[in-house]
């Protein structure tokens, strides 16, 4: 089938072997007839002729088609009606001519007018013809159009799954193996089993689901447990997480993993620049039909100005911007802020929305 679909691909080869094909069908639909007339078998001689007489002077509108596609819908119906008449016109004298030439032995009718007998019929089969060939010609284009829009989401969607494993921080792979490789050197065979088994589902979930849709909160929490409890392991007791999620919020819709880059980064410039250990903590309410999230550290903390990290050369956080401006527009806010007494909060609000409200 794939084979036969590139064959037919190319539309000029396309047009011709349908146009060749009709005009073939027809003369095959006149020769039955004929046979309820008892035609002559020189009869099928005239009907050779008048196929391919209809061939040829139908391919003239194929390019006055395609000259005027451009224009409207109206005008486009008035010169397919003009131009499939008068070629109708046209094609009626020659099969007349062939007829009274060849069946009736050279007959000449009395007056010319009546060359242009049956002309109606001849332009029913001509505006069929021109039907068929817009048709065809747009059925093509939304194939077409179609196949973009697939092609488009296709590259679109592996684009957004190349970007979702780009934020995973390659030093968090790197020294979550080397934990998992100290661990089973120290022969403690549970812990490092838990921590090959968290891994795994945070990186099936990460890698599996798609980041342009929505999940709930409270799924969105469940996996950077996960991904926290991988750090604890690494940071031992340095490591302190909070967790206060009401329960209206675990309701609510967030994009995947939204938290996953700010988590990262305070366990990357707070948690890890303390030697006696640091908190994260993690809070969402819902408020005036707005979910609110925080996600504070308590580690040095960096330059903010006018609610946005002075310097930030990584990936994931502008990520967050683009993901939440593409999917909220302006109803969204996303800020950052110094932490009490020490180390940096940053502040989500986006609307509220839950499974129902999809």
């Amino acid at each position: 089938m794939t084979a036969i679909n590139k064959w037919f691909e190319d539309k000029e080869r396309f047009f011709w072997v349908l146009h060749s094909a009709g005009w073939a069908g027809f003369a095959l639909i006149y020769y039955i007839g004929s046979f309820l007339h008892d035609m002559r078998s020189v009869f099928v001689f005239v009907i050779l002729l008048n196929a391919v007489a209809g061939w040829l002077l139908t391919i003239p509108l194929r390019y006055l088609y395609h000259r005027i596609s451009h224009v409207s819908p109206i005008m486009l119906i008035l010169t397919a009606v003009v131009g499939s008449y008068l070629v109708a016109l046209v094609w009626t004298v020659v099969k007349n001519f062939h007829y009274w030439e060849i069946y009736k032995y050279g007959y000449r009718p009395d007056d010319f007018i009546y060359y242009f007998s049956n002309s109606l019929a001849s332009f029913y089969i001509v505006f069929c013809w021109s039907g068929l060939y817009f048709v065809i010609k747009y059925y093509q284009a939304l194939q077409v159009e179609k196949r973009n829009v697939l092609l488009a989401s296709n590259v679109a969607h592996q684009a957004h799954l190349k970007m979702l494993r780009y934020q995973l921080n390659p030093h968090f792979l790197f020294n979550t193996l080397n934990a998992i490789s100290t661990l089973i050197l120290m022969k403690d065979h549970t812990t490092a089993n838990k921590m090959v088994s968290r891994l795994s589902d945070f990186l099936r979930y990460s890698l599996d689901t798609d980041p342009i849709k929505k999940v709930p909160l409270k799924q969105e929490i469940q996996v950077e447990s996960l991904y926290l409890e991988i750090e604890k392991v690494r940071f031992d007791e340095r490591l302190t997480v909070k967790l206060a999620i009401s329960a209206e919020a675990e309701k609510a819709l967030v994009p995947s993993m939204l938290l996953q880059p700010i988590i990262e980064n305070s366990i990357k410039y707070a948690i890890a620049q303390l030697e006696t250990g640091g908190e994260i903590a993690i809070a969402a309410t819902v408020f005036a039909n707005n979910l609110l999230i925080e996600v504070s550290d308590n580690g040095p903390g960096i330059e903010i100005v006018k609610g946005d990290l002075y310097r930030n050369n990584g990936v994931g956080l502008p990520n967050i911007k683009e993901r939440l401006s593409s999917l909220y527009a302006d109803n969204y806010t996303l800020e950052f802020s110094a932490n009490e007494p020490t180390g940096v909060k940053v502040s989500i609000r986006i609307p509220y929305q839950v499974i129902d409200d999809e």
